[in-house]
């Protein structure tokens, strides 16, 4: 098992200790190490070296820098410490109430390419035969991310093609025609049905891109570290628990600034100077953004965990201890 592994799997089991390591997996300075400190630090880690003081940053640079599947460096931008930076601007701009369609889909474009490439350079790739990109899969990512970008901006597309200046029915188009994309039907409110829409392309995001790991299986592993064989059940568990982790990371997002605008909109200050709504609700979408990354980081293992009667059946044998372990992917 990779070392990355074993380090989940002795020290990330319950929430509070892999909330405790993302924290400190999120920081960016560790963006400016070069891969040949990397690869040294892994280097270390692999051949078993007991770490002193000076190379106790060895296990955050190989946590939050390389892939436990592969081995790789992972490309800068797309490694966990690099998500808040990169995101933070996106997810701001793409909740802008913008003039025009243009730049509400560009925004829209970013965002889902971004978190298209954040989640491809992050899967579960234990069952790929080489690194090569397959057409089938390049073609889900576009899929993917044209399919999200016009979603993510179809309230902006109608308001503007309609010409609709009313407030009220652009307040209509931009909360309640959202519904749809988010595959509920009982969350009442608008902030509520608003932040729906953000949590549901998050998750379609996951499950196209990383849509091969349930179809081909991934590697699982015996409570030794050994792998015991290819599960595809356990590449659908990884991805859905990954998608409903990054669904909350959204959501939360977009919900907690709305509902704190709703409530300073009944303060005299907020009733005196509308000004004061947009720099907040900025801020504050970036403050929750920065204070859920490493939330929904942790709301699963990355070292997961499937139960002896959800394996296959030619899998179950070799969950002597009644389960089998994955990884389950950022």
């Amino acid at each position: 098992m990779d070392p990355n592994l074993l380090y989940w799997k002795d020290q990330g089991q319950s929430f509070l200790s892999r909330l405790q390591i993302w924290v400190n997996l999120l920081d960016p300075s560790s963006l400016l190490c070069s891969d040949a400190e990397i690869q040294k630090a892994r280097t270390l880690l692999e051949k078993g070296e007991k770490l002193n003081g000076k190379d106790g940053h060895a296990q955050i640079l190989s946590l939050s820098s390389v892939h436990a599947d592969s081995g790789a460096v992972l490309p800068l931008v797309f490694r966990p410490p690099a998500f808040l930076p990169v995101s933070a601007p996106l997810v701001v701009a793409s909740f802008l109430p913008h003039s025009s369609v243009k730049p509400a889909l560009f925004w829209q474009f970013l965002l889902q390419s971004y978190s298209a490439g954040f989640n491809y350079a992050n899967r579960n790739s234990s069952s790929e035969q080489n690194k090569k990109m397959h057409l089938k899969q390049l073609l889900l990512i576009v899929g993917s991310v044209a399919y999200a970008t016009c979603a993510g901006a179809l309230p902006q597309i109608i308001i503007y093609r309609l010409g609709i200046g009313s407030v009220p029915l652009q307040t209509f188009f931009r909360s309640i025609l959202p519904i749809p994309l988010s595959g509920t039907k009982e969350t009442p409110g608008l902030w509520k049905l608003s932040r729906n829409s953000a949590a549901a392309l998050a998750a379609f995001n996951v499950l196209t891109v990383r849509s091969e790991e349930p179809e081909n299986g991934i590697q699982v592993f015996d409570s030794n570290g050994n792998p015991v064989g290819i599960s595809k059940a356990a590449g659908e568990k990884a991805v859905r628990d990954t998608a409903m982790s990054r669904a909350a990371l959204l959501a939360t997002t977009a919900a907690v600034p709305n509902l704190l605008l709703l409530l300073l909109q009944r303060t005299r200050r907020f009733q005196r100077n509308s000004l004061l709504a947009a720099p907040v609700r900025h801020v504050s979408v970036v403050v929750v953004l920065g204070l859920m990354v490493p939330v929904s980081f942790s709301l699963f293992p990355q070292l997961g965990t499937i139960k002896r009667e959800n394996l296959e059946k030619d899998l179950q044998a070799a969950a002597a201890d009644g389960q089998l372990f994955y990884h389950r992917g950022v």
